[in-house]
């Protein structure tokens, strides 16, 4: 008889409550890619080549995390791809426990920028929330195979079969790390309170400003309600880390800074950059049970210069930058 296949991977989860957090951050696109390394599984979400989202689950949130890379002599053997539905894989993470949260929700994500931005402070971390007791297991058996998952608890096993599609892995937002305007670390919750001032005027798009003199940060939104404005002084308990060579200012579509508000929920502190190009990386530092840790990823291309220079300027001059 011959030996039974092993599947290309499989992992145990002792609970689906950090990945439920970690992938919601990036539920923004009708399918994310996934890529299954020996270190941990990659999701990215792609919106419109302006928006990009990745959450990493590193191998350490598993109790068992086993990849069967065929010929592993060969440096060349292809990882793991694929494309599939990540609210399909939310929808099934939080069948047991969770169902009634989930619909709350759904809800507050259709309420007022206000009810949505602010809905961090109720019980975001409870395990009657967000986690369930049991095992979930993770399986792929090869290329072409739905994505299997399985949840057990207290005798109840489900199993659901996911469609896995055909990979079509977008190009990164390119980010030239070596070109930095400005690097800000500061709490995540400072970032969302931020924009939950801006949000009641319902703004369109968000000017980001930074520079070396008052107001070092200053986020600015306009949309046809009018406008509003936030400045950080720069001080440890706002701004922990700040560095800029010039003054930087950019403007972004409000409702794709707004899909990272989930992120700002859960993290604990927050890394912005933006490069010469003016392309803006949001990087979140999330601490999950056990001392561990993970990290989400965001970047965002800017309005052009061309289409919005006006609207540039104004926030800028709003934001104390006059021209020299």
């Amino acid at each position: 008889m011959a030996p039974e296949k092993l599947p290309l991977f499989r992992a145990v989860a002792t609970s689906t409550r950090p990945l439920y957090q970690l992938l919601r951050c990036i539920n923004f696109a009708p399918r994310v890619h996934v890529q299954i390394t020996e270190e941990g599984i990659r999701f990215a979400a792609d919106h419109s080549r302006v928006m990009q989202g990745v959450a990493f689950l590193d191998k350490a949130l598993f109790s068992a995390y086993v990849l069967n890379l065929p010929n592993l002599d060969d440096d060349v053997a292809e990882l793991p791809n694929f494309q599939l539905s990540l609210a399909s894989l939310l929808e099934v993470l939080q069948i047991f426990g969770a169902v009634d949260v989930a619909t709350k929700a759904q809800k507050a994500e259709q309420d007022s920028y206000r009810s949505n931005l602010r809905n961090y402070r109720a019980d975001a971390f409870s395990n009657q929330t967000l986690g369930i007791a049991g095992t979930c297991t993770l399986l792929y058996g090869e290329d072409g195979d739905p994505f299997k998952i399985t949840i057990e608890e207290s005798g109840v096993k489900t199993t659901a079969g996911l469609t896995t599609y055909i990979p079509e892995l977008p190009d990164d937002i390119p980010f030239n790390r070596e070109e930095l305007s400005f690097k800000i670390i500061m709490p995540s919750r400072s970032l969302l309170d931020a924009l939950a001032e801006v949000s009641p005027t319902a703004p369109e798009k968000l000017a980001i400003a930074v520079g070396r003199r008052p107001p070092f940060l200053s986020l600015a939104g306009t949309g046809d309600s009018g406008s509003s404005a936030v400045d950080f002084a720069r001080g440890r308990d706002l701004l922990e880390t700040f560095s800029t060579t010039d003054r930087w200012a950019q403007t972004y579509k409000f409702d794709f800074i707004k899909n990272s508000t989930e992120a700002m929920r859960i993290a604990n502190k927050i890394s912005l950059r933006g490069d010469a190009q003016g392309v803006l990386s949001l990087q979140f530092m999330v601490e999950l049970e056990g001392g561990k840790r993970s990290f989400l990823d965001f970047r965002f291309v800017p309005f052009t210069v061309n289409d919005d220079d006006e609207d540039q300027l104004d926030a800028s001059r709003a934001a104390g930058f006059e021209d020299d």
